[in-house]
């Protein structure tokens, strides 16, 4: 969860920001138990999925990474999507593990990577860091037409 402002944003001369549009990113890790053939298994319950979750869960690895809870989530019909012109505030949070965004063709303007809206904003950042447990946000002002990927940075996971 983010707070903005009541004030709203400033930039890093505490002048105020203003944008067009917000996008929440919800970066979602899960752990999901295989079978002796590698392949995942089904449960007929979340409890009776527990233990071996659980499990799967304490060796730190996890077996999905995914925006907004599913594969594809902000991507085709599902993609956010922003006029030439427009200011676009995303807001990017991970619970479990550090994260670094990257707007492949864009960049954060102004980056809060702690979500703490009182310290000066970062400017001009290709990718920024989120720590695991925390969100952060970013503007960003669509000059060009084109598609941009959002993605994670984390390359070693590609």
């Amino acid at each position: 969860i983010m707070v903005l402002p009541r004030d709203g944003l400033k930039n890093d001369e505490g002048e105020p920001l203003r944008y067009d549009r917000i996008y929440y990113i919800g970066e979602n890790d899960f752990y999901v138990p295989r079978d002796e053939n590698g392949s995942f298994k089904e449960y007929e319950s979340a409890g009776d999925a527990y233990a071996e979750t659980l499990e799967v869960m304490r060796g730190l690895i996890p077996t999905h990474v995914v925006f907004n809870g599913a594969k594809g989530a902000i991507t085709g019909d599902n993609a956010s999507k922003a006029k030439v012109g427009e200011t676009v505030l995303i807001v990017h949070s991970q619970a479990n593990r550090d994260t670094r965004p990257h707007l492949i063709g864009g960049h954060g303007d102004y980056v809060w990577e702690q979500g703490k809206f009182a310290n000066t904003p970062a400017k001009d950042l290709e990718t920024w860091f989120i720590r695991g447990g925390s969100a952060g946000a970013a503007t960003y002002k669509f000059c060009s037409p084109g598609i941009y990927a959002y993605v994670n940075h984390n390359l070693i996971e590609a």
